[in-house]
């Protein structure tokens, strides 16, 4: 068990958290949830005692602490495999002391003691069984064998990130952090993962933006709002549900408070100065002074204004792709891709290549071309793209109202883009920021305003969730479910994908499936497996 008592942090005048007390117990897995700069990070690191709080204390008695490191260059003079066993520092250290004096060339009696000795602590902390666990971790996360004698300085950035989980994952740890695990996984590795936390007995703190995951895995929600924790029983489903309900009786008790003591101060006013009627304004203002209406703090929460509204519908044309191939640096990513586009179809493209979802979208946004084949857009159609990698387009020193001003209607102007982006969450002198200084999350909800102010009826997004806090992404979500026309997007986020797509496009080493369901039957269709057996046989497996 880990505990906070009386935990208060505040920089400046902002205070994080005050006065926190709060439980976390074995073989429950929490979500750690809350806007972006709400302290979802920091109190993790509060938790692993990495940063102190100005005030309380944490508790985790004699048990062992592991941490989704987020410093992918720490280990890198260090092996894939050691770099796993160093997630159970202790067991680490047995091991190295061990080795060393396995590899003397001469062995003292005093060698002979100490070696005995390390040999307990070892076959203790299930030493001879570290290989094995590592193994199976890596495997899991998507680490084949051949990398795991590579120094981490020699591996990819998402490929370092997987090692630092199964780090993290390692030797049975009392107590486990883990802090965004599922970025840089494929669907595939999440779904391990899902099952692994699923069958740990121990604590689990996680803080996440996949929503799936979080219902997958959660068996309570710990809510950062009002400077406060709140723990729920459930899911993230449940949360949401529970903390609307919470919300909307809170609201609906204060206006009828309001509405009574409208009531009885309007009475008052009409018969104070009535003899007749004194003795019942009297009693009136007794029960107006004892009415209290709550106060309602301000949430941390807030969701923007996601809504797509094309100009017209579509015809009858939309896209048709004959024959269309591309490689990139001699590695043929699109081959032979034939496609036509329905009214009314949300087309998720999946599969563990997304170098070759973003090559299609690039082609047919016009930003690249085939090495073979055609594609033709609709005379009725307009398109928007989402790019993945947006830095190109705030290259510029402009301030938000003035990039905005690049894509809104000639005839508006400075008050227009104002209320545009107070709608986008950036209200007062937010709107005067500089584009330079934009986060992430900033950037997405920029490019997401310039995608809604194209009207267009065809929408190409590309990982569009990316970066974006939960409340952003539930609004992006809400906005496509409603969205009246085409689109065509990848996604790695399993509930985004799940609610909004209707066709399903997968993108295997040697061909495409394309089938008009949603994602969750598509994932369960035996003959979809069959098929993508067959095709990528003599092929490395796919993630999708």
């Amino acid at each position: 068990m880990i505990s906070a008592s009386n935990v208060t942090l505040a920089y400046g005048k902002r205070v994080l958290f005050k006065d926190v007390n709060i439980k976390f117990i074995p073989g429950n897995c929490y979500g750690l949830i809350g806007a972006n700069g709400a302290g979802k990070s920091t109190f993790l690191k509060i938790l692993s005692r990495e940063i102190e709080a100005d005030k309380g204390e944490i508790s985790a008695g004699k048990g062992r602490i592991a941490v989704l490191k987020q410093d992918q260059f720490a280990f890198d003079e260090e092996t894939v495999f050691n770099t796993v066993i160093m997630g159970h520092k202790k067991l680490y250290k047995v091991m190295a002391e061990r080795e060393a004096i396995y590899a003397k060339p001469e062995f003292s009696e005093e060698d002979g003691i100490r070696s005995a000795e390390l040999e307990a602590d070892f076959a203790e902390m299930n030493g001879y069984e570290v290989e094995s666990e590592a193994a199976v971790l890596l495997n899991g996360l998507g680490i084949p064998e051949e990398m795991r004698g590579k120094l981490m300085k020699e591996l990819e950035g998402g490929d370092k990130v997987r090692v630092l989980l199964a780090q993290a994952l390692f030797g049975n740890p009392d107590v486990l952090l883990l802090d965004e695990p599922t970025n840089h996984l494929d669907l595939k590795s999440i779904s391990w993962l899902e099952e692994f936390l699923y069958r740990f007995q121990n604590t689990v703190i996680v803080v996440s933006h996949d929503r799936h995951f979080l219902n997958q895995v959660c068996t309570h929600i710990a809510d950062i709002d009002f400077s406060r924790i709140q723990v729920y029983v459930g899911n993230y489903d449940f949360w949401y549900q529970a903390s609307q309900l919470h919300l909307k009786q809170r609201q609906d008790d204060n206006r009828k408070t309001t509405d009574k003591a409208n009531e009885l101060k309007e009475f008052i006013q009409r018969f104070s100065s009535n003899a007749s009627k004194a003795k019942q304004a009297t009693s009136r203002k007794k029960l107006l002074e004892k009415l209290t209406i709550e106060d309602m703090p301000t949430s941390s929460r807030k969701y923007p204004y996601v809504v797509f509204k094309p100009e017209r519908a579509c015809g009858d044309i939309i896209l048709e792709v004959k024959g269309l191939s591309k490689a990139i640096d001699g590695v043929q990513v699109i081959k032979d891709l034939d496609l036509v586009v329905r009214k009314g179809d949300k087309i998720a493209f999946v599969g563990g290549n997304t170098l070759a979802k973003t090559t299609l979208f690039q082609i047919l946004e016009g930003e690249m071309e085939p090495d073979a084949g055609s594609f033709r857009w609709g005379i009725t159609i307009t398109h928007a793209y989402f790019p993945k990698e947006n830095g190109d387009y705030f290259k510029n020193d402009l301030n938000l109202i003035e990039w905005l001003g690049q894509y809104a209607p000639p005839a508006e102007g400075e008050s227009f883009a104002r209320g545009f982006l107070g709608r986008m969450l950036f209200s007062g002198e937010e709107a005067t920021k500089k584009t330079s200084v934009l986060s992430g999350g900033e950037r997405v909800r920029c490019m997401l305003s310039k995608v809604m102010l194209a009207a267009a009826n065809v929408l190409i997004l590309d990982e569009p969730t990316n970066h974006l806090d939960l409340e952003s992404i539930t609004a992006l979500n809400n906005g496509l479910i409603s969205y009246s026309e085409v689109i065509l997007f990848s996604s790695h986020d399993h509930q985004f994908v799940s609610t909004v797509a209707n066709r399903i496009i997968e993108i295997t080493p040697s061909g495409f499936i394309d089938r008009i369901m949603n994602f969750d039957d598509y994932l369960e269709d035996a003959e979809v497996t069959t098929t993508r057996e067959a095709l990528c046989n003599g092929h490395a497996e796919l993630s999708l």
